[in-house]
């Protein structure tokens, strides 16, 4: 049975789902560089990369720099 609240539900287009938390949030997550080095890689909401960090602390310091709130990706 439906009711008022769900006949009235429209899903979000692919797009506009994407883009949910991309001025809030940034992902952080272990990566490894071209030159086989390790480090953590900063990502948008929409799984851009952004930057690499030699360490989690030093990557959720320069995501809350630029006024974003980090989020780890397991």
């Amino acid at each position: 049975m439906e009711n008022e609240q769900t006949s009235n539900f429209t899903p979000l287009a692919d797009e506009a789902f994407l883009s949910l938390g991309a001025q809030q949030i940034a992902y952080v997550k272990a990566i490894n560089l071209p030159d086989g080095a390790h480090a953590i890689g900063i990502f948008s909401a929409d799984g851009k990369p952004m930057a690499a960090a030699p360490s989690v602390e030093l990557a959720q310091a320069l995501i809350r720099q630029h006024e974003l709130e980090p989020a780890l990706v397991h």
